[in-house]
């Protein structure tokens, strides 16, 4: 049986349209199509399994190549087993790794930017000039900021973000994970790398202990581990709808402009990071 995690904003209204030609965002994602939908593959799906839990993940190796490739090797080596969630900072990040213990895992070289030669413009441009970047909008399903001419592209810090975090140095990070959790600080975009967002499970990292309790472990993983690394049959099925298809543009019109009757007043507007993409688990 398939279970479906729409991660929408609700208000837990009632699916009304004002008109057919005017359908509410539950109804576009009703009748999205089935090639409006793209299956993450084994090889980016990341799983965090917490006591309470197991947190989906998708890494983009496009924007960071190596810092996808240190996660996955690490994983693949068991280094995150028996670790923990060590720091969490209400309404700011959740963070995981080794902490202050030693380790011999070399730094990284810092993918703050991805650059290129030509003009790649966004799948769908949600604002121009928000303030933080001459552009946003999506790339394969993730909130990413472009300079106006289109030559660098990186991931911007919307809620759910994963990226790796760092010491003073620009080029310092090595193990240590984080997840962006309810706000979104903007101000970190291109200061730390950010290459991969949560698709479901949030709930687990927002479960988490704040601070140390006596006696108990402290937010322990249990194991991270990607989709390709684990046997044929004990792959989880994720899909999420294209954001270069036309349902998630009209989506896009349909949160800017909420249809339902109960809404009085409509800004014409969303924030980049307000727009979730919806995902469907198949088990």
């Amino acid at each position: 049986m398939i279970t479906r995690l729409l991660i929408v904003v609700s208000l837990f209204l009632s699916a009304t349209t004002s008109a057919d030609d005017n359908p509410s965002p539950t109804t576009i994602i009703d009748n999205a199509n089935a090639s409006e939908w793209r299956a993450v593959t084994d090889a980016n799906l990341m799983m965090i399994t917490l006591a309470t839990g197991i947190v989906y993940l998708e890494v983009n190796p496009e924007l960071a190549p190596a810092h996808v490739e240190r996660l996955r090797s690490l994983a693949g080596q068991g280094f995150y087993r028996g670790l923990s969630m060590y720091r969490f900072v209400e309404g700011f990040v959740a963070q995981g790794g080794a902490g202050d213990k030693d380790t011999d895992v070399p730094t990284l070289k810092n993918e703050f930017v991805s650059h290129s030669e030509t003009t790649r413009p966004l799948d769908i441009v949600i604002n121009e000039d928000d303030g933080y970047s001459a552009r946003s909008g999506f790339i394969n399903g993730f909130a990413v900021g472009q300079n106006k001419q289109g030559t660098q592209t990186w991931q911007i810090h919307c809620p759910g973000a994963l990226g790796m975090a760092r010491g003073n140095g620009v080029d310092s990070a090595t193990s240590e994970f984080f997840v962006v959790l309810g706000q979104a600080p903007r101000y970190l975009d291109k200061n730390i790398s950010v290459f991969g967002r949560v698709l479901a499970g949030m709930a687990h990292i927002q479960q988490l202990q704040r601070s140390p309790k006596l006696g108990q472990p402290f937010n322990p993983i249990v194991d991270i581990q990607f989709a390709d690394q684990l046997p044929a049959k004990q792959r989880p099925v994720i899909k999420v709808m294209r954001t270069d298809s036309h349902s998630f543009a009209a989506l896009v019109a349909a949160r800017k402009n909420r249809p339902e009757a109960w809404f009085v007043t409509t800004p014409d507007y969303i924030d980049t990071c307000a727009m979730n993409v919806p995902t469907i688990i198949g088990g």
